[in-house]
């Protein structure tokens, strides 16, 4: 009786997708620069392009998640946990 209740599955998570990505792209950068100090061997160059390939997707990510949010919110840009959010019951829009 007293079990918790899972979560509603048609609300999604809210979460702060720009954060994310400059965190998983901030990781690419820390093995860039450890591989740079460490200088693989010529059979492992490849590794230090796909660090600048995971950089660059990184970036490019976050223009595009910030475009994207902009578009949602009518030019403006969003923070998780705005108060003018119509899913939130109890809030109203001011």
């Amino acid at each position: 009786m007293n079990e918790p209740r899972p979560p509603d599955p048609s609300a999604p998570l809210e979460t702060n997708d720009t954060a994310t990505i400059l965190a998983g792209t901030g990781l690419w950068v820390v093995a860039l620069i450890v591989l740079l100090i460490m200088g693989p061997s010529p059979d492992h160059r490849w590794w230090i392009w796909t660090c600048v390939a995971g950089i660059g997707l990184g970036l490019f990510g976050c223009l595009y998640v910030r475009r994207r949010d902009r578009s949602i919110n009518g030019g403006k840009p969003s923070s998780v946990g705005d108060e003018k959010d119509e899913s939130v019951p109890g809030r109203t829009l001011s």
